[in-house]
């Protein structure tokens, strides 16, 4: 039988109030895996309510408590770490071996946000008057709403909850409706390991509705969003108006620079892996290639066999090297950019078409273009998918002004053996991530995640940056004089 999910508020399985349900599909089989109810307005309001109690609980736990539920909660991650990847998979599509890490990232993630609970660091300064003493400390937003894609299902929840949680704030969460079941098990995991009830509360639904209700409640003091960028400059010009925190991080197109003088087996495993791992469905994907012309032509001779050996098809099977894309929408959006790189004389080299590997899902061949322009669409928008662009250069100054071509800047990276090419390269990419002789993914989670430009607002994910995103630095003066000071003024 198919389970239907419920929302959780306060630590309780309630119905909506929209009686509205989605399915939960299975994008290789398009098997139904679950059915969950969609939340409205007021069960958003509901869940608010239920975080605004979770938090007079678990803002007043020391920090170092805390920790200990995410320490615990790090720990059932581990054991269960297999059955989460086999759900993932079945949930998004993409390889065992990706959801695997998926889940390592998470409990990664968990782990260094509970050390954090240790180093919740304020500073001390010295106060301009005698008998004096100055420092700040942290303190938690309060309430804050989530909202999550689908193709980390389970790693970037984690990179939002757990700092929020380390730093004391309570939290209403929306996972994105093609992937909500592993958000559904973090929340049951750390529960168990003993969070309050009402300090996650879940609101399945569509962005438009349910995330909608959540941006504008006035009782939401911060939004943290990962998306598109359309969706995210309207959530930050709502937040606006309520002088609401924002954190986004929006959309990427990722260029791979490829010198003459760089170890092209090297380069190649890398831009393979950037371009078609999670079938191109990553904000950090490789979906920009940027060669040089020495070495242009030897290069994609090794590109065309290495893409044409990959295996398409259920990533529950150890012989796949790529999965299916989320869903029917993403696929027609896949065919409408082939088709418009065909009609902007840009000539593909491989792929191009769905593919049936006898399995009902949404398959699409890994793709790659050539004779592509910098002003291209399939050079400039995010296409989401296994579609790769190459550009010829033909020299350094000329790579770097292509790859900064473009409104994103999240990931990028560059293959040399030069050292000055290196560091120059480092200086003058405009992107939050620069990756030297390695792919533009791979993120480590003590390292700060998030872009320039159109790719985000300037908060960081991951590392310590990420506890700055969900606390507030408040200001303390000391005056131990036992009399009134005045600061002197200077009259002269």
């Amino acid at each position: 039988m198919i389970r239907e999910y419920k929302l959780l508020i306060g630590g309780k399985s309630v119905d909506s109030s929209t009686g509205e349900t989605f399915d939960d599909i299975n994008p290789a089989t398009l098997e139904n895996l679950a059915t969950l109810q969609v939340a409205g307005i007021e069960d958003v309001d509901r869940a608010v309510e239920a975080a605004e109690a979770g938090f007079r609980v678990w803002s007043e736990v020391p920090a170092p408590g805390r920790a200990e539920v995410l320490f615990r909660a790090a720990r059932i991650m581990q054991e269960r770490k297999e059955g989460l990847a086999r759900l993932m998979t079945e949930e998004m599509g993409k390889v065992l071996p990706e959801t695997r890490g998926d889940v390592q990232e998470a409990i990664d993630i968990t782990i260094y946000a509970a050390g954090e609970g240790r180093r919740m660091f304020g500073e001390t300064t010295t106060s301009e008057l005698r008998d004096k003493f100055c420092m700040t400390v942290l303190r938690p937003v309060g309430v804050v709403g989530m909202i999550t894609p689908w193709n980390f299902p389970i790693a970037i929840p984690s990179w939002k909850i757990m700092p929020a949680l380390i730093a004391g704030n309570a939290i209403v969460f929306k996972p994105a409706s093609d992937t909500p079941l592993l958000t559904i098990k973090l929340v049951e995991i750390l529960m168990e390991a003993g969070l309050p009830p009402g300090v996650i509360n879940i609101v399945p639904g569509p962005g438009g509705s349910t995330g909608k209700a959540i941006v504008q409640h006035p009782r939401i003091r911060a939004i943290s969003f990962t998306g598109s960028l359309d969706t995210g400059k309207w959530i930050m010009e709502e937040c606006a108006k309520s002088m609401k925190r924002v954190s986004l991080e929006l959309g990427g197109k990722n260029p791979v620079i490829v010198m003459d003088d760089a170890n092209l087996e090297l380069a190649l495993e890398g831009v393979v892996w950037g371009a078609f791992g999670t079938t191109g469905q990553r904000c950090t994907a490789t979906s920009r290639l940027i060669l040089h012309e020495k070495i242009k032509d030897e290069f994609i001779k090794r590109l065309l066999a290495k893409t044409k050996s990959l295996r398409v098809g259920n990533g529950l099977l150890p012989e796949t090297d790529v999965g299916p894309v989320i869903n029917k929408a993403q696929l027609e959006k896949i065919e409408k950019y082939v088709r418009i790189g065909k009609e902007e004389g840009a000539a593909i080299l491989v792929g191009g078409n769905r593919i049936d590997p006898g399995l009902p899902g949404y398959f699409f061949e890994p793709t790659i273009f050539t004779d592509v322009s910098p002003e291209m669409r399939i050079a400039q928008e995010e296409i989401f998918g296994p579609v790769l662009s190459i550009i010829t250069v033909s020299d350094f100054d000329e790579a770097i002004e292509v790859a900064n071509n473009i409104k994103y800047g999240l990931s990028s990276a560059i293959y040399t053996e030069n050292v000055r090419t290196a560091f120059r390269a480092i200086e003058k990419l405009e992107a939050g991530i620069t990756y030297v002789n390695a792919p533009t993914i791979g993120a480590e989670v003590h390292l700060p995640f998030g872009g320039i430009k159109g790719t985000g607002n300037g908060f960081r994910e991951a590392g310590t940056e990420a506890i700055k995103e969900f606390t507030e630095v408040k200001a303390v003066y000391i005056d131990y004089s036992g009399r009134l000071q005045k600061a002197q003024i200077d009259t002269e």
